[in-house]
């Protein structure tokens, strides 16, 4: 994947999560408490900061067991950031850092107000957005994710919004062999980024 051609934003790093008090995510069922997500500014100071970006894109995933899973699989893959929007899903409550085994700690999650302009930022920022859908012509495996990426991932059951979805460059699908239509979000995660590290490892 060739590298797009962007400019050089360097917007100005503000104070990290844990320098802002933690507040309850009522889109959970629960009370918990989360840790308050990183903002656009500084989700874009993190990847600009990167010479080969790897940032996942989450649209909507509502089950904190899901992103718990995901997070420890983001980490383990060397994913830069993670990003969800503020409405209509999960933040990092009490149960996504049990899940995730303390990779919620590590990994940095942005929680942004209109993830598709979020997206335009990570395109002028010089990532390629590739978006798994069942629509897709080309399989995760004739796609390449060598250079700056993100992938988008849709939430459970319903996959990506159509808006989220347009805004892709690229769709790619998992090839599945049995009769169910689709994986669970977490795995689907954790194929399509070990997919791109293996891709980049050959690369290199």
């Amino acid at each position: 994947m060739h590298p797009r051609p962007h400019g050089n934003p360097r917007p100005q790093v503000r104070p990290g999560p844990h320098d802002r008090p933690a507040r309850e995510n009522r889109h959970v069922q629960t009370l918990e408490k989360i840790t308050p997500a990183l903002d656009e500014d500084e989700l874009m100071a993190i990847v600009t900061a990167q010479a080969v970006p790897l940032v996942l894109v989450l649209d909507c995933v509502q089950d904190p067991h899901n992103l718990g899973a995901i997070l420890r699989t983001a980490d383990a893959a060397g994913v830069h950031a993670v990003v969800a929007p503020k409405d209509k899903a999960v933040g990092i409550t009490e149960t996504v850092r049990r899940v995730s085994v303390g990779a919620a700690d590590h990994v940095p999650f942005a929680q942004v107000t209109n993830l598709a302009r979020t997206m335009e930022k990570l395109k002028a920022a010089g990532l390629w957005l590739v978006g798994t859908s069942d629509r897709a012509t080309k399989s995760l495996y004739e796609t390449d994710l060598q250079g700056p990426l993100a992938i988008v991932l849709g939430a459970e059951e319903k996959g990506m919004r159509r808006l989220t979805e347009e805004n892709c460059d690229f769709l790619a699908s998992i090839p599945m062999a049995g009769k169910v239509e689709c994986l669970n979000v977490s795995v689907a995660a954790g194929v399509c980024l070990f997919e791109a590290v293996r891709q980049r490892t050959v690369g290199q």
